[in-house]
């Protein structure tokens, strides 16, 4: 799930509430005169970007030509234990206390299936919108076709297109369910891409798993803690399409915000650049890097590790005469999973005096938590995690009272 790429405080249509909860769009999914309209926005012949796509100044600063310091971690070299897990998890520690973001290198990720993956997304939103349109999401939903997020905001759109669809491993679910999603929602004769994204996204589980045992390192509580909390876990895919922009100095791809997932695994175009990082105050360009990844820790992974490690705040930008692709493997944690960190991370002695609630930095939650309050509540951003656990300390308060009321009225 990705993240919802809005900044709540750069000019929303409604305001934020003070418990720091920020509702969705009063449209509620049934925009259609906004999503006819998308097509019109990226005619080539247009001057200029509608207001709904102009971003307050504030959260559309301009790049610095400084390329952020992001380690390459050698994920095959760490693999094999030894000296290369030992640079690895240095690499991966010195970034994640800093801005959140690493990028990987010997994965083993096929040339072919990515290149495959890449002109895949190309071709789906090459097609006319009615057919995108089938695929279209549904109110509350992560997964579907989104052109610009009009069906759920009216302020601050993202000049883009999405497609997003789930991936899970479970012995009780089908294990073609990429496949599944593609022929139910688009018809038979999308079987093949549907192939394709299955494989990419078992690939990318599979390089999840392995990053997780470096951060597990990286953290002092072995290679296996979290590689097996995620084992049974899912993950969205995203793909994302940045078509050219008259005017890309007022608009934005993707606002300001951090992932609320676990992590991030993301493939650029090589050929086009625009993701940044907020770093000492300047967005600092991601440049493509060919046969890397781009890893970025996300929230939920945030309060795993008991903020010790940060969430990345990232945007993307567009350009004036180039598209862009990119693809978005969110890692999530199986829905039911309790999110809380391992006893070794908790502050002073707390853990070993089995008080582990004295060293806490976020409450207990699950990703499902996670899921509903991001689509309903809020726009994610750089406050989206201390929102959420403000939330379900609201959550919890409701229903104590509600628990002592009931109590109160059998007595």
């Amino acid at each position: 799930m990705p993240e919802n790429p809005h900044l709540s405080s750069g000019g929303s249509d409604q305001p934020v509430g003070t418990d720091g909860v920020l509702p969705v769009s009063p449209a509620d999914g049934k925009n259609d005169g906004a999503v006819a309209a998308i097509e019109l926005c990226w005619d080539q012949r247009q001057q200029k970007i509608p207001d709904p796509f102009v971003w307050p100044q504030s959260d559309a600063l301009a790049s610095s030509e400084r390329e952020l310091d992001a380690p390459v971690v050698h994920i095959g070299a760490a693999m094999r234990g030894g000296a290369g897990m030992r640079r690895a998890a240095e690499q991966v520690a010195a970034a994640c206390a800093s801005h959140g973001l690493f990028q990987v290198t010997g994965h083993g990720l096929d040339p072919a299936l990515a290149r495959a993956a890449l002109d895949g997304a190309a071709g789906f939103f090459r097609l006319p919108l009615a057919t995108k349109q089938r695929a279209r999401r549904a109110p509350g939903n992560v997964t579907g076709y989104a052109a610009a997020h009009v069906d759920r905001f009216t302020a601050n759109l993202p000049w883009k297109e999405t497609l997003s669809f789930a991936h899970r491993t479970s012995a009780a679910v089908s294990q073609q369910v990429v496949i599944d999603y593609f022929t139910s929602v688009l018809g038979s004769d999308y079987q093949p891409l549907g192939a394709v994204y299955q494989d990419y996204c078992e690939a990318m589980k599979r390089v999840s798993l392995e990053i997780m045992e470096v951060i597990g390192v990286s953290l002092g509580v072995g290679r296996s803690c979290y590689r097996d909390f995620f084992a049974d876990g899912g993950a969205i895919m995203r793909c994302n399409y940045y078509p050219p922009c008259p005017e890309p100095e007022r608009a934005l791809g993707t606002g300001p915000h951090c992932d609320p997932s676990a992590l991030t695994l993301l493939l650029q175009d090589s050929a086009v650049d625009g993701l940044q990082v907020l770093a000492n105050g300047e967005w600092r360009p991601v440049r493509p890097r060919p046969g890397a990844l781009v890893v970025n820790i996300g929230d939920t992974f945030v309060a795993l590790s008991n903020g010790r490690y940060r969430s990345c705040l990232h945007r993307a930008v567009v350009h004036r005469e180039r598209e862009r692709r990119s693809l978005a493997f969110f890692l999530c944690p199986r829905d039911d999973r309790v999110v809380r960190p391992p006893p070794r991370l908790l502050d002073g002695g707390a853990a070993a005096s089995g008080q582990e609630e004295e060293g806490r930095r976020y409450p207990d939650f699950t990703w499902a938590d996670m899921a509903r309050f991001t689509q309903r509540h809020y726009r994610a951003d750089a406050r989206t995690l201390d929102a959420f656990a403000r939330w379900l300390g609201a959550a919890a308060t409701s229903a104590s009272q509600s628990q002592d009321e009931a109590a109160e009225e059998t007595v």
